[in-house]
């Protein structure tokens, strides 16, 4: 009979393979993609040179497949020489590539798929998904599906699937009739991203929690050779730009600021420079509110390899950079500055400028420039960015301000105030209210004496991701009532009535 650990294996194997099914009903009719599955049937029966030909051909693509991957587990010092190119122009990863070909199948490859030491899989397996409830469809796209699922302890996480109804799959259907060998080819996206989160392990990169594969009849198999896999990684909330352009400058900067940090990562990686060739909003999601990148299939560690610099041209639709070509017969730094461009024309121009605080749009005005013209690295962004995170925490940026703008207010300690009459501010960090955060009572009186409509603010020891405070501001109140957390600020002109309460 089998044990305890074989039959919560096959629980969740036949769980994993349930979810597979219910994922595919949320996105179109099991019944059409049968009936498609049957047309392709029938159409095998062509004859069997048509199939072995066929064969053949989804072969070659899935050992195309292989020979993406197989560079990504090298290590990161394996042979100096490898850092250069040959005489054939050959980048070190391709010649790697060539190595290890006659070996696909051995036991790096297994590695690869089976999980090892060597490649550090993580600790969530099939077993984690015992009695797992799928919430919802979080996205759907070419290759793959992700779904929102809460496991047996209620703990949430994400799970990134083939999609058995998306284009890259209905494409391979179409070319070689083979759906076992389509799932295959289709999941090496999945296997890739799997190594790639195991290699660029970072703050601002997802979570990979483990991975589960089985195939078709819900049985174990080493790396879902022809089955289905499975990646389990945190949950994290999509990057919504329209919410994001509507909130605070501090948390526009976060997000900014955590994308640099993740560039500045990838542009000296364990890959070497690693280039997003998808860079686009929808690929990053906040995990209580730190930026994390989701998609890595389409990232890249290839340098592009050049002859003169006009082979070093970076394209964009408004925009072309022409970078040198160095001596080794690569572009220099193409990959970094192709981060850097994306991450201004798509993150920084709609979230770093507006509402900056004042004393520190020169600094602001600097970043888009150096960004949008590509006059600076990647670690000399960083460290602009660095340098405003700090002035912007210290409050030095706030020397302006005359000291004495506090001394006309009243403030009153342990304090809060009841019968509030509020106006709103934007951005503000309540939408009922005006809820900005601040370094010092000296700023908020500032911003309140720059508000026509406000007399007084209070401090309740709320603080921001930066450590500045959260103030309240209000055009005034009926009474004050003891709160021991709390500061009022009300002016002078204003006197206020203190209730027994």
């Amino acid at each position: 009979m089998p044990g305890p650990g074989n039959s919560l294996r096959a629980a969740a194997l036949l769980a994993f393979v349930v979810l597979s099914i219910l994922v595919s009903l949320l996105i179109s009719s099991v019944q059409q993609f049968g009936a498609r599955l049957s047309h392709f049937s029938n159409a095998t029966v062509a004859g069997d040179e048509e199939a072995a030909s066929l064969r053949r051909a989804l072969n070659y693509q899935l050992n195309e497949r292989r020979k993406e991957i197989l560079p990504l587990l090298l290590p990161a010092d394996d042979d100096d020489e490898d850092d250069d190119d040959d005489e054939h122009g050959q980048s070190g990863g391709a010649r790697h590539a060539s190595r290890l070909d006659s070996t696909l199948d051995s036991n790096l490859w297994n590695e690869i798929t089976h999980g090892s030491e060597k490649t550090h899989m993580d600790e969530m397996g099939c077993d984690s998904l015992v009695d797992m409830q799928a919430v919802e469809v979080l996205g759907s796209g070419y290759t793959k599906l992700v779904v929102k699922v809460n496991l047996a302890k209620g703990q949430p996480v994400a799970l990134k699937l083939v999609n058995e109804q998306g284009i890259d799959m209905g494409k391979c259907l179409e070319d070689f009739k083979d759906p076992e060998g389509c799932r295959e080819l289709v999941s090496y996206k999945l296997k890739k991203e799997i190594v790639l989160l195991q290699r660029l392990q970072h703050p601002n990169v997802i979570k990979l929690k483990g991975h589960c594969a089985a195939d078709a009849g819900g049985h174990g198999t080493k790396g879902g050779e022809g089955g289905r896999i499975a990646v389990i990684l945190e949950q994290g909330n999509p990057l919504q730009m329209i919410q994001l352009l509507q909130s605070p400058w501090e948390d526009r900067f976060r997000v900014c600021l955590d994308l640099v940090r993740l560039l500045h990562f990838l542009s000296q990686s364990p890959l070497g420079s690693v280039a997003l060739l998808d860079f686009q909003p929808r690929q990053f999601v906040t995990v209580s509110g730190e930026l994390k990148l989701t998609d890595l299939d389409d990232a890249s560690a290839e340098e592009t390899t050049c002859r003169t610099d006009a082979d070093c041209t970076l394209q964009f639709p408004h925009r072309n950079f022409t970078l040198p070509c160095t001596a080794q017969g690569v572009c220099g730094g193409l990959n970094e500055k192709m981060n850097i461009y994306n991450a201004y024309r798509y993150f920084f121009t709609y979230l770093l400028p507006h509402q900056a605080p004042p004393g520190l749009t020169h600094l602001v005005d600097h970043i888009m420039n150096s960004t949008g013209e590509l006059k600076a690295d990647i670690n000399q962004t960083l460290d602009a960015f660095e340098h405003i995170l700090l002035l912007y925490k210290s409050g030095l940026h706030l020397d302006n301000l005359p000291p004495s703008i506090i001394r006309d207010y009243t403030m009153m300690r342990g304090m809060g105030t009841s019968g509030n009459v509020e106006y709103r501010c934007w951005p503000s960090y309540s939408q009922q209210g005006c809820v900005l955060s601040v370094h010092s009572p000296r700023e908020a009186a500032y911003i309140c004496n720059s508000h026509p409509q406000c007399n007084s603010f209070t401090l309740n020891g709320q603080k921001t991701w930066t450590g500045r405070l959260l103030a309240s501001f209000r055009s005034s109140f009926s009474h004050l009532v003891p709160d021991g957390t709390s500061e009022v600020y009300v002016k002078k002109t204003k006197a206020p009535e203190t209730s027994a309460v």
